[in-house]
């Protein structure tokens, strides 16, 4: 048995579950998530308790078990509490600002980078060196931090780019002088 897949999900006060068929919903404070779970997961909500159980212990049930169960509780964390990834900036002149809701960055190019965030997302800019990207899908705010990052991702050698915050950078020793 999957051990996260057989954990049952709590449902926080002021959150509401629909399930209809394969296609869950969750409303919450920050926000309204819905996505559509694989056919053969069976998905119950019991008052404030939600359980994911798979039909066989077919390879592929198992596999999406565990997944299907994450997925749910990522759903009623993100309109719950939401998620967020902060990015670095390293490197001298690079700097980040927001226009309006867009995210300008200037990383070194000839032209500054605009990124216009997807439905759901908020960009944050605390200090010219810091990044926050906010949202209630984790999916979408990792993919979007990602996105962000491989305008100017780290170099190895003096670790200028866009980091995650925390991220360990491996540095690489630069040319050798000639030896006599």
């Amino acid at each position: 048995m999957s051990r996260i897949g057989r954990k049952p999900i709590q449902v926080p006060n002021g959150v509401n579950v629909n399930l209809d068929n394969n296609v869950i919903t969750v409303k919450g404070p920050k926000g309204t998530l819905t996505r559509e779970l694989h056919k053969d997961m069976k998905v119950t909500v019991d008052g404030a308790v939600i359980t994911v159980e798979r039909p066989s212990e077919n390879k592929l049930h198992r596999s999406l078990h565990g997944t299907t169960r994450s997925v749910v509780a990522n759903m009623v964390s993100g309109v719950t509490e939401g998620y967020a990834k902060s990015l670095e900036l390293v490197g001298v002149g690079y700097r980040a600002s927001k226009s309006g809701e867009k995210l300008v960055l200037n990383v070194g190019y000839s032209h500054p980078v605009e990124f216009t965030p997807e439905k759901g997302i908020e960009f944050e800019v605390p200090a010219q060196n810091r990044i926050i990207v906010k949202g209630i899908d984790k999916e979408v705010v990792g993919e979007t931090a990602a996105k962000v990052r491989a305008v100017r991702p780290p170099e190895p050698y003096k670790g200028k780019g866009i980091k995650y915050e925390g991220e360990r950078i491996l540095r690489k020793e630069g040319k050798a002088g000639k030896k006599k």
